[in-house]
């Protein structure tokens, strides 16, 4: 059965969910929703279907798997890395699984917040605050494959995004942290997400929708 995953026509909160998907090798089909221009970015034709979905939360991105209806962009990292047993096997490794997925979110609303908000006065903070945080995810990582353990997890998918994200914002993020860029690099060579990435399926931009300061095109 093929999955829908449906959002706006940007990377935004469903890129690892998409990641996810194509590394699985899951049959999808993706409904794409488009943001209006400035001044109103008028987003009606998401609204008009809203009020259809019959889900419990309908929010941005969801996902059809036959009867189920999933919103929250992590409850569907969680579904479908349950299907596929990528959430952890040790119990320390579940335990570093639930620690990175916070502590990603905890570095996600921030970038979030800057990039639609608090970009014009906000930059260069964020900026010389950069280091000290991906330190951090530097150290968490050490000389582990992945951020688990030696076998990918879900959240692996999200920090990809992430510091993909990040690289793109400030190119030079990342050169003094070795193993970060040694894990994407390994990421983007693993089969199914390199063929992904050559592939017309490949969102390269816009990161962020069309209201934001940043990654907007």
């Amino acid at each position: 059965m093929t999955m829908k995953l449906a959002y706006w026509d940007i990377r935004g909160f469903a890129q690892p969910i998409r990641l996810l998907l194509e590394y699985t090798g899951t049959k999808y089909e993706e409904k794409f929703y488009s943001c209006g221009e400035a001044p109103d970015y008028d987003k009606s034709v998401w609204f008009a279907d809203k009020a259809k979905l019959k889900m419990d939360f309908p929010n941005l991105p969801y996902l059809e798997d036959g009867d189920r209806k999933i919103s929250q962009s992590m409850a569907i990292m969680r579904y479908i890395a349950r299907k596929n047993n990528l959430c952890g096997e040790t119990e320390d490794e579940k335990i570093r699984v639930d620690v990175l997925e916070q502590q990603a979110l905890d570095f996600r609303m921030p970038f979030v917040m800057l990039c639609y908000r608090d970009y014009d006065t906000k930059k260069q903070e964020y900026l010389d605050s950069l280091p000290g945080v991906l330190k951090l995810f530097s150290n968490f990582l050490g000389e582990r494959k992945w951020f688990a353990g030696d076998k990918i997890t879900y959240v692996d998918f999200i920090m990809y995004e992430l510091l993909d994200q990040h690289r793109m914002f400030e190119p030079k993020c990342l050169d003094n942290f070795k193993n970060l860029k040694d894990l994407l690099d390994r990421f983007e060579a693993l089969e199914k997400i390199a063929a992904y990435l050559k592939s017309n399926r490949f969102i390269k931009g816009p990161v962020n929708n069309r209201m934001a300061k940043w990654g907007n095109k």
